[in-house]
């Protein structure tokens, strides 16, 4: 197991704090020329800036002292205001070297909010702790590639220790566990997912994984389901479950082959259960896998002809 060893993040006083006009000078211009200095120009009144301070405040602790925030309240520092030109809040500035480097207006996204940080600490030669985070992720894909499903596990876990809504990291750990055959155990991640990340495309895509999983656990022999479909070509329940059968075994593209032509014979039995079950495999998928590329593209040509 690699050791990440990001060291801890300074204190939240230390990183974070409100300025003055009379304060400015020090707490942005001067102390930038050390470390980027990121502030918000909000007002009380304003209810977007409500929203994205704490959002912006999460971003700056998150980048563990590699970027600290000020905040400064545009009723009370008027002048300041107008010599940067804010015309609307809330504004973001990012400073260093006593500049404005990058910035922002509006209430945006959270992701938006965590590359801004990152680009913020990259320009003054800082090194965003997510590129440590995402080099971890990276080893620990590679030991599961590799058969290497208890070690990536660990690795994972540990990137999860870091950064508990790491969504790449929760997704890796599901799918170790898939991979060490403890479905129940990644059903049980799954389940307890934060709901930050309950919905990115990285969980949305273990969870198909588990769904094909447990469909393998029944699969029956290949060989006698051929036969099936052989003896008889309209049999659609024999042809869905040679398709399942052909993905247990690893067959993926043979797999969505055999849907597609359930889907082009009777695309409406058993509910549409081919082109769920298609669905099913494409987001379990990479999102640039030419099975899963090509198998969209005939199934769109299907389903508009």
């Amino acid at each position: 197991m690699m050791d990440l060893n990001l060291g801890a993040a300074p204190a939240a006083d230390d990183l974070i704090k409100d300025t003055t006009e009379a304060t400015f000078m020090a707490d942005v211009v001067e102390a930038s020329q050390t470390i980027p200095v990121v502030v918000d120009f909000w007002a009380p009144w304003c209810g977007p800036c409500k929203t994205l301070g704490p959002q912006l405040e999460e971003a700056v602790r998150g980048a563990k002292g590699a970027v600290k925030m000020v905040k400064i309240n545009v009723d009370e520092a008027q002048m300041i205001a107008g010599q940067l030109q804010i015309q609307s809040i809330p504004t973001v500035y990012a400073f260093y070297k006593g500049q404005p480097v990058d910035g922002f207006q509006g209430a945006v996204p959270q992701s938006e909010i965590k590359a801004f940080i990152d680009r913020v600490v990259k320009a003054a030669g800082g090194e965003a702790p997510g590129d440590e985070l995402a080099e971890a992720v990276a080893a620990a894909e590679e030991m599961l590639g590799e058969g290497a499903a208890s070690d990536a596990a660990q690795t994972f876990a540990a990137i999860l220790g870091e950064d508990p809504n790491h969504a790449p990291a929760y997704a890796g750990l599901v799918r170790a566990n898939i991979a060490m055959g403890e479905l129940d155990q990644a059903e049980a991640i799954l389940n307890g997912a934060p709901a930050e990340i309950s919905t990115a495309p990285e969980l949305e895509a273990a969870h198909a994984q588990l769904e094909l999983a447990r469909q393998a656990e029944g699969a029956g022999p290949l060989d006698d389901l051929r036969a099936a479909v052989e003896a008889d070509p309209d049999d659609m329940q024999a042809r869905f479950d040679l398709a399942q059968a052909l993905h247990a075994n690893g067959d993926v593209e043979a797999a969505v082959d055999a849907l597609l032509e359930l889907f082009r014979r009777d695309r409406e039995w058993n509910d549409g259960a081919a082109r769920t079950q298609l669905f099913t495999i494409f987001d379990a998928l990479k999102p640039n896998d030419p099975v899963m590329l090509n198998g969209r593209r005939k199934l769109s040509s299907m389903i508009f002809a």
